[in-house]
């Protein structure tokens, strides 16, 4: 069935983006757009981004991933490394996240390489999780077909019953990634749609900024 869409549309009236008032770093102008968004109020998870990937046959997956950690570095998250988006990733560790929070009209997309993170990371990690997603790790293949939801359930009981009084341990095939950008760019809505648009580029260790046309 069709939907028209055309006449749906908002205005932007938000403070400017400007290259005078953006910090050299893009990861500073990040963390200060991320506390500002969540003081502000209105998302319920202002850490959710679009994580995007390339299968070996071309097709592209996105699908929302939780932001974890900000490290000096890159962005990091957590997730099953034999999932579709682990898979795609050993095939093509280029990737792209995004992150929208419409409360202020603002977009972070990001582009770069992901990594796994050490062992020990993800280990840390995952021991600080509530005991429910601790066993849901083990109990989910994540990405492969499954017969009924039952089965999760049958599975669930018998690791619970396992891991009774224990420390649940990781599983091997869990664990972070870090994605260590070469372009991250910084949207900001305007009126009248001609937006701010601030990319950074890496370039030998170093940030370029320019502006883009909206």
């Amino acid at each position: 069935m069709k939907k028209d869409l055309s006449n749906q549309r908002q205005q932007y009236d938000f403070s400017c983006l400007t290259e005078s008032k953006t910090p050299q770093h893009p990861f500073e102008l990040f963390n200060y757009w991320y506390d500002e968004v969540v003081t502000q109020g209105g998302v319920d998870e202002a850490n959710a981004m679009i994580l995007s990937t390339a299968q070996a046959n071309g097709r592209v997956n996105s699908r929302v991933v939780l932001l974890k950690q900000v490290t000096n570095t890159g962005f990091v998250f957590y997730t099953n490394y034999n999932s579709q988006k682990g898979i795609d990733i050993e095939y093509n560790k280029q990737v792209s996240i995004c992150f929208y929070w419409q409360n202020l009209a603002r977009q972070i997309i990001v582009q770069g390489k992901a990594h796994k993170v050490p062992s020990e990371d993800s280990d840390r990690y995952f021991a600080s999780r509530p005991e429910g997603s601790q066993l849901g790790a083990h109990v989910s293949e994540q990405s492969k077909e499954i017969a009924s939801k039952e089965v999760l359930y049958e599975k669930l009981q018998a690791l619970t019953h396992r891991f009774k009084g224990k420390t649940v341990p990781r599983p091997k095939h869990w664990g972070g990634y870090e994605v260590i950008p070469s372009k991250i760019e910084f949207w900001q809505g305007q009126p009248n749609r001609l937006h701010d648009r601030i990319v950074y580029y890496s370039n030998e260790n170093q940030w370029v900024k320019k502006r883009l046309s909206p």
